[in-house]
């Protein structure tokens, strides 16, 4: 049980009770562990709706990468933390009783991003967009996370002291006021036993400073301009901010103990500087270097259609690869309008060509002797037999099999090949036949 309060905001002493609630009068359920399990449960959805939305990425590989990065994530914060303080731990049991506490934020990153490539190497997903649709979930789960911190009465900073304030390990005390509001009271405590103590609230340092930069982040995608960019931007913005708020911390991870006459070496403290470097440079750098190589890390907007976005982001990685497939797509669309004009087109043909066939003479005598009596060539019937006849002759007559279906002429990127033509010579239909082709039609 701890006591805290706020009294520039008018709130004073209250108990906190760290446990949530208990199940079947045995299992303790703690706040810390609700506010991961929201925190994770959100982000979870977020990056659902963020990878197909901005990235092309499947639902389903986006439910396969989530499940490895979970548990490696716990498993890395564990271990960053234990291999952090080994003097608190005597026996594996100790190691693996993470219900009693002890979560390094920066291990979780390290562990979840080592889930990410795994998969992402396996299922062949875009890597570095999937980086880009996580660190924002990410920030706003450890913005709900630090809550869980505050119900623990854990993870606050130093006594104010006349509205002064500490910062870096290696520089002692700033003369910066804190504002009234920023003080939170905090009993038991290091500093007096069991009288209350006014302590730096930075649990809500880092809240607030993790839930501006989930907005920025999210402001960042609509410009997105490489992958990686929201990466790095994280790596910027989460480092800055944690390499300032872990000097006001009394309960920091240490290295190189007793150097400069100190402490030590904040662990957090020296991981964020590097991150904020790191991520900083690789901003700067990689625009000026993508303008000697446009495809370094491009990025382009997936393709939305009726279903979500294109399920491959593979084929768009290139703005060339996109006018590829419109070409395509346009090609396509030219070919099957133009193939009805040219079946009706061979149509006419064939018919003009039948007609000088009528015209002509079967015999090649002169056109001043008299023709022979040669089978006259029936003109084209223009009319029709009347229906009556017509049913009569259709119920006379067999069935006649099915035409076959005249084959199309192979087309190929708009250009059209006919067959040869064919010389054709109209017999005199028979009066049965008159009725049946009718029928047919």
């Amino acid at each position: 049980m701890v006591t805290v309060s706020f009294p520039g905001l008018g709130i004073g002493e209250t108990n906190l009770n760290p446990v949530a609630f208990t199940l079947f009068g045995k299992f303790e359920v703690r706040w810390y562990g609700l506010f991961i399990t929201l925190g994770m449960a959100l982000a979870f959805f977020y990056v659902i709706w963020r990878s197909k939305k901005n990235e092309g990425i499947k639902s389903d590989d986006v439910i396969d990468v989530g499940l490895v990065t979970i548990v490696l994530s716990i498993l890395g914060a564990r271990l960053y933390y234990v291999l952090t303080s080994l003097e608190n731990y005597h026996s594996f049991y100790d190691v693996i009783a993470i219900w009693n506490g002890g979560l390094g934020i920066y291990g979780g990153v390290i562990g979840g991003a080592l889930g990410i490539f795994i998969v992402c190497r396996v299922k062949k997903i875009k890597m570095m967009g999937f980086y880009d649709a996580v660190v924002p979930a990410v920030m706003f789960a450890q913005m709900l996370g630090r809550w869980g911190n505050f119900f623990n009465g854990e993870a606050y900073g130093y006594q104010i002291v006349d509205g002064s304030s500490r910062y870096f390990f290696f520089l002692k005390e700033f003369s910066i006021p804190v504002p009234s509001w920023l003080r939170m009271g905090l009993s038991p405590n290091e500093f007096t036993g069991s009288t209350l103590a006014y302590v730096h609230p930075t649990f809500l340092y880092e809240s607030v400073w993790n839930l501006c930069g989930f907005v920025l982040l999210n402001l960042l995608y609509r410009k997105k301009k490489f992958n990686g960019q929201i990466l790095l931007s994280y790596l910027a913005w989460y480092g800055f901010g944690r390499m300032f708020i872990e000097g006001l911390r009394t309960d920091s991870l240490y290295i190189f103990k007793g150097i400069f006459g100190t402490d030590g070496i904040r662990i957090s403290q020296l991981v964020g500087l590097l991150c904020f470097l790191a991520g900083t440079a690789l901003l700067i750098f990689i625009p000026i270097f993508q303008k000697k190589h446009p495809g370094f890390l491009a990025y382009q907007k997936p393709v939305l259609t009726e279903g979500g976005p294109i399920e491959s982001p593979e084929t768009i990685e290139t703005p060339e690869t996109i006018e590829t497939v419109e070409q395509t797509e346009q090609s396509e669309q030219a070919e099957q309008a133009e193939q009805p004009e040219q079946s009706e087109t061979a149509n006419t043909e064939d018919e003009n060509d039948e007609e000088p066939l009528k015209s002509k003479p079967l015999t090649a005598e002169p056109p001043t002797a008299e023709p022979q009596p040669t089978e006259e060539i029936a003109p084209k019937e223009t009319e029709t037999a009347p229906e009556k006849e017509t049913a009569e002759s259709a119920e006379n007559d067999p069935p006649k099999p099915a035409p076959k279906p005249r084959r199309k002429p192979p087309t190929q990127r708009g250009t059209v090949t006919l067959p040869p033509k064919k010389k054709k010579v109209a017999k005199k239909p028979t009066a049965a036949q008159k009725g049946t082709d009718h029928a047919d039609h």
